[in-house]
């Protein structure tokens, strides 16, 4: 596995505030195509530099964001695409009881409890280059179990190449994946190298 050191884990004010910058990126390339065209010479306005940071405040002096807007901004579009609606429509989710199912090319198939996992894999803190489907990324603390100890318990067939998840369908409790934008359940894959 390969180590990423400590001075490259993005810091949390960073990670926290990505959609931020995001814009101020575009609003930067939309400016710079504007003075390309217009053949502005003027200077730059100065760039904006961090000021002090009070419990009011981020380190630029914007609002922070209230435990409302924190705790009920998700992205989760099996319940909807309104990023601040999927904590209303999760908020009677059933999580017990709840098992995945292990199939396919592996000698030991087998459906297992999620407490059952957690006994038999305990959570490790790791730090991790996440890449996020949405095309952004970033370096992050990560909690869960190395998968290989899961895959090494099911014992892959040696014509295995890849292992793919497959998240729940229950449109029931999920009004989002009854949308026919996309091809519910949600599928990723990995080869099972990585």
């Amino acid at each position: 596995m390969h180590k990423i050191p400590s001075s490259d884990i993005t810091p949390e004010h960073i990670y926290r505030s990505r959609r931020r910058f995001l814009r101020g990126i575009g609003a930067l390339a939309i400016a710079g195509l504007g003075v390309a065209a217009c053949g502005n010479t003027a200077d730059p306005p100065p760039a904006r530099t961090p000021g002090p940071v009070s419990r009011q405040s981020d380190e630029f002096g914007d609002p922070l964001n209230t435990y409302e807007q924190i705790t009920t901004y998700n992205n989760f579009y099996e319940f909807t695409t309104s990023k601040e609606g999927v904590a209303q429509l999760s908020r009677n989710f059933r999580t017990t009881p709840w098992a995945i199912d292990i199939g396919g090319l592996v000698h030991k198939p087998q459906t297992i409890a999620i407490e059952d996992i957690l006994k038999r894999y305990p959570s490790e803190e790791r730090i991790y280059r996440l890449r996020c489907v949405e095309g952004w990324s970033m370096v992050i603390p990560w909690l869960g179990f190395p998968l290989r100890n899961l895959l090494a318990d099911v014992e892959p067939m040696s014509e295995a190449r890849y292992v793919r998840f497959e998240t729940l369908y229950d449109p029931e409790q999920m009004p989002g994946q009854r949308d026919r934008w996309y091809n519910w359940p949600y599928v990723e894959g990995l080869r099972l190298d990585e």
